[in-house]
């Protein structure tokens, strides 16, 4: 197999290129165009699968690391208090994780507000605010300088 794969067409539809925070080998990390709670992630495998248990040794072995960035950038981008990581495929058939920063409260940025309308319950994906397109490309863009410790 090849170490890296083109983009699918679920990354486009989550804004690749101009939503992409990062890139490995296996995994697109993606600021959700849609911000069900601000900081929303798709966490994305570049591999052409459709089931997570075809998902490869190695982009799975890759994957805690990855994580471990996302939690890091997200807890001091928008001090969560838990992350959840949903799986949901039901649209999109390619692997992919929602990962949904969630906290009590409201979070701000560039004029827009970003409540956790499900917390302490489960996330409210029909209370997602939209980031107007040079607002995901500049917020991307600033993430993108501080992923993995910059």
């Amino acid at each position: 197999m090849p170490d890296t794969y083109p983009p699918s067409a679920t990354a486009g539809k989550f804004g690749y290129p101009d939503s992409c925070i990062a890139e490995t080998p296996h995994w697109l990390v993606l600021l959700r165009p849609q911000q069900v709670t601000f900081g929303a992630l798709v966490l994305l495998c570049r591999e052409p699968v459709t089931a997570f248990g075809d998902v490869s040794r190695t982009a799975m072995a890759a994957l805690p690391g990855v994580a471990k960035n996302i939690e890091r950038l997200l807890t001091a981008e928008t001090r969560y208090q838990k992350i959840n990581y949903l799986m949901l495929m039901m649209v999109d058939p390619d692997v992919h994780f929602h990962v949904f920063p969630r906290y009590e409260g409201v979070r701000e940025y560039e004029g827009l507000s970003f409540a956790d309308a499900g917390w302490p319950g489960p996330p409210r994906l029909d209370q997602a605010v939209a980031l107007p397109p040079g607002a995901l490309q500049a917020l991307a863009h600033q993430w993108r300088g501080k992923w993995g410790g910059k």
